[in-house]
């Protein structure tokens, strides 16, 4: 079943991607530092596995880069 979505401005089609846990892994974030916006409001990194993702969410994703 087919999810779509705006990710980062752009209208996203996913399969088999139903919370943002999920979203994360397929976009490879697993594990690094980021911050997860979803209609405007944040998820913390804690319900990320609970946070389901719907029809027509917007979703935006930051990933923190080090540097210096």
């Amino acid at each position: 079943m087919s999810l779509n979505i705006q990710l980062n401005g752009t209208a996203t089609t996913l399969e088999n991607v139903r919370t943002v846990h999920d979203l994360v892994i397929h976009l490879g974030y697993e594990g690094k530092r980021i911050a997860v916006e979803r209609n405007g409001d944040i998820v913390p990194r804690s319900q990320h596995a609970q946070a389901p993702l719907a029809e027509g969410d917007r979703i935006e994703i930051v990933v923190a880069v080090g540097g210096g």
